[in-house]
């Protein structure tokens, strides 16, 4: 299945900027933060580019598409169910928890936390880095140049407020499917 994908992304002409093993940041203990989000289309290029780095990858996924059908094959490919109705969800303290737990346990967010424009990130990615004592990893989709990648390692200070505007400099030039539902200042005042 993995062949099969990458062909047809390769085919819709996507490339990838991802460094060779050896020379790349270290990917398998971290917080991987994907931008900009804003189709439904960015988590099927961006299986394929974590599929290429190949590391134990997990994402959060809303608990309802998780369901007799779907089940197996969501966790086969690194799904975790959360309750994101719930603002005391857990989700930070759950994600602590594998990282604590699990030697190889990458978690990939999307921080912008819906395909819509946003006013500002959501925060549980620092937040998670910052109790786990893992870096933050940013790694992106431009549609302008049709080019997916890793970019540079982030460790956070703990002070999100200094820190986001240096993480939201890395996506600056990054071009959105739908541009109209990136903020590119987001969240920096």
């Amino acid at each position: 299945m993995k062949k099969i994908w990458f062909a047809i992304v390769r085919l819709c002409g996507w490339k990838y900027d991802i460094p060779e093993p050896g020379t790349r940041p270290e990917l398998g203990h971290c917080v991987i933060v994907v931008a900009p989000h804003t189709s439904a289309d960015d988590y099927l290029l961006g299986i394929a580019c974590l599929w290429k780095l190949n590391i134990n990858h997990h994402i959060f996924i809303k608990k309802e598409f998780f369901n007799v059908f779907t089940r197996r094959l969501l966790v086969k490919y690194g799904a975790v169910p959360v309750d994101r109705g719930n603002r005391n969800n857990g989700m930070v303290q759950q994600a602590v928890e594998h990282f604590n737990n699990e030697k190889d346990w990458t978690l990939v967010v999307t921080p912008e936390g819906t395909r819509k424009a946003v006013k500002r990130w959501k925060r549980g990615f620092y937040e998670i880095a910052m109790a786990a004592n893992v870096p933050i990893v940013l790694a992106y989709l431009d549609y302008g140049r049709k080019v997916m990648g890793v970019g540079p390692v982030f460790h956070p200070t703990g002070d999100f407020a200094a820190d986001l505007p240096k993480i939201m400099e890395f996506y600056r030039d990054k071009q959105a499917r739908y541009p109209e539902n990136y903020n590119k200042e987001c969240g920096v005042q």
